[in-house]
Formats: structure tokens, C-alpha cells, sequence
């Protein structure tokens, strides 16, 4: 629970206004209930409830995207009816509305979310006392909603630059291992859901540590771009590619079987053995190579994969090894 809300910035917000919602809600609701306001207090009632069903859809689903536009909505319209029911102290409830809107969906959406909000209470004039109030009133809405715009959206920029700095490999630009873990784990769960075959390659480069020695890690870092740069020239945009760490990557395949897979990696094989080079010569690269079974954990395939390249490394290097080849106790 935790992790989400540490890694899913709408969810924690869409969970933060439901919460702020029921603590803030609730007294004026059993308020207006006791004074006999039956009609605002529902009002309140609905607004909480409807922010209820949003959060708890959006954490069954995980959809932020429509739960956040409908309780932008919610929030909104039910700020506008509140106001019109009872006068200018309704009003108030507005401006959380307005900032909040940025951050529950997008801002083209947003904007026109807020500005539907301030057009329904000033055409509909009750809660006003003079056309100076109203008019203030628009122009301190209007300047809300640009600064929560400039805020949420600088927000979102340095997020994405976070996100990128933690999932993306800087020298290379493919995902990092903490992506592979999420996008593992992913993989397993949509076969189990919807019996699509995966699988997984883990493959070293020969000698890396020679070619850094003898001819310098700027060489070894050009090698590593370059076989990166090959990898993803010759597999489906839909096949991943992660760095394990330091020579060593992964390669995550969907939709394949093991004939078309053993296709793949003769190719693979024979691309490398083509065009990757480094000033000492050819550069080679060992694979290991297992398919995901039934009911089988991340942890378990991966460790499947990593036998069968310990397999080509150990009998040779340079080689394609099948954990399906291996004794029954490797896979």
C-alpha cells in the first residue's frame, strides 16, 4: 500500500482528497443535518460518497486517469451546488477544488473543469451579495487556477526527470535492473491472466574485463553502446532490453515460442558476430535462455536464465544455452 502511494503521484492524491474530504466534510454535513439544511447536507453526504467510490476504484483498477477526471468532476460541481444552496460561505469550498483539479487529470481538462466551476456560480448569482464581490471572486479563482497550473505542471516535469534518472541506464539509455524487477513480475502476471508466453535472455560479453584492461573503459563503454544499439535494431519494439549490470543485460520477449525463439537467437548471434568490434577484434557474447513455465516466480525464471548463461560460459563462451536443455533440476 505504501509503495503505491510512494510511486503513483495521482493515486496519493486522489487518496489525500478522500481523506481530507471525509475529515472535512463530515462535520459540516452532521451540522447542516442537525440545523435542519436536509438538502445540503445530502449535497455533502454525496460529495464524500462519490469521492469514496472514485478512490476505492482507483485502487481496485489502478485507472487514476478516469477516477481523477470524475472526482475533479465531483469535487467541482459539488463545490458549485454547495455554494448555490447556501450563499457565500459555500464559496470557500471552491478554491481546494480549483487546485486540486490540476493533479487529479490533465490540464486541458482541468482548466476547463474550473472554468465551468466559476461560469456556474457567477451565472447563477445567489451566493453573491454585489457584482464587485462576484467579479473578485472570478479573479481570485482565475489566479488560483494559474498558479496551481504553474505548480502541478512543474511538478509533473520534475517527476519525469526523477523517474527517468531512476529507472534508465545512463550510459547505455535502456531500463535499469529496478525496472526489470516491475516489468518481470508484470510479464508473469500476464501469462498467468492471459497465457502469453515470455521469455527471458540474460546475456554477458566475453572478456569484457580484458577489453577495459587492455584498451581502456572508453572502449568498453563504446562496446557496450554499440552492442545496445544493435539489440534494439534487430527486436521488436514490443521486446525489452535491461542492463543486469556492468556487461551484463536482459533481454524480455513476449509472444514467443521455442522455435521462434532459437530463430531469434541465431540472428542475435550472428549480428553480434558481424559487427561488433573493438580495436583487439571481434566481440562475442555468452546467452542463457529459458522460456517462462506455469505458475513460475520472477525470481525463479530469472534464476533459470542465469544457470543457462553460467552453462555458456562455463562450457566455452560465445555460445546459446537453453535452460530447457539442462538437467530437470535447472529447468
Amino acid at each position: 500500500m505504501l509503495y503505491r502511494l510512494r510511486t503513483d503521484f495521482r493515486l496519493s492524491i486522489i487518496t489525500l482528497l478522500a481523506i481530507s474530504a471525509i475529515l472535512g466534510i463530515t462535520p459540516f454535513a452532521v451540522m447542516r443535518f442537525l440545523q435542519g439544511n436536509v438538502l445540503a447536507g445530502a449535497v455533502d453526504l454525496g460529495i464524500m460518497l462519490a469521492i469514496t467510490a472514485g478512490t476505492v476504484y482507483a485502487w481496485i483498477t489502478g485507472d487514476t486517469a478516469r477516477s481523477g477526471f470524475a472526482m475533479a468532476l465531483v469535487a467541482c460541481g459539488g463545490a458549485v451546488t454547495v455554494g448555490a444552496l447556501v450563499g457565500e460561505p459555500g464559496l470557500f469550498w471552491l478554491y481546494p477544488c480549483l487546485v486540486t483539479s490540476f493533479f487529479l487529470t490533465e490540464p486541458r481538462y482541468a482548466i476547463f473543469i474550473n472554468l465551468a466551476a466559476v461560469l456556474a456560480l457567477m451565472i447563477h448569482g445567489v451566493a453573491f451579495s454585489s457584482l464587485v464581490q462576484m467579479w473578485t471572486f472570478a479573479a481570485t479563482a482565475v489566479v488560483v487556477s494559474c498558479c496551481a497550473y504553474v505548480f502541478a505542471h512543474r511538478n509533473e516535469n520534475q517527476r519525469e526527470r526523477l523517474e527517468h534518472l531512476a529507472t534508465i541506464d545512463p550510459l547505455t539509455g535502456v531500463k535499469n535492473r529496478r525496472s526489470m524487477d516491475q516489468e518481470l513480475a508484470m510479464a508473469v502476471a500476464s501469462a498467468s491472466r492471459n497465457g502469453i508466453s515470455y521469455a527471458l535472455v540474460l546475456l554477458d560479453i566475453d572478456y569484457f574485463k580484458k577489453i577495459n584492461d587492455q584498451h581502456g573503459h572508453n572502449v568498453g563503454d563504446d562496446v557496450l553502446v554499440e552492442m545496445v544499439a544493435l539489440i534494439e535494431q534487430n527486436i521488436r519494439k514490443s521486446d525489452q532490453l535491461f542492463r543486469f549490470g556492468g556487461e551484463e543485460f536482459v533481454l524480455l520477449m513476449s509472444g514467443v515460442d521455442s522455435t521462434g525463439l532459437r530463430a531469434v537467437m541465431h540472428n542475435l548471434q550472428h549480428i553480434m558476430h558481424k559487427f561488433l568490434r573493438h580495436p583487439g577484434g571481434k566481440v562475442t557474447a555468452s546467452f542463457g535462455v529459458a522460456l517462462l513455465q506455469a505458475g513460475e516466480k520472477p525470481d525463479d525464471w530469472l534464476a533459470r536464465a542465469d544457470q543457462a548463461l553460467y552453462e555458456a560460459k562455463e562450457t566455452g563462451r560465445d555460445r546459446i544455452v537453453y535452460a530447457s536443455d539442462l538437467m530437470p533440476s535447472y529447468g
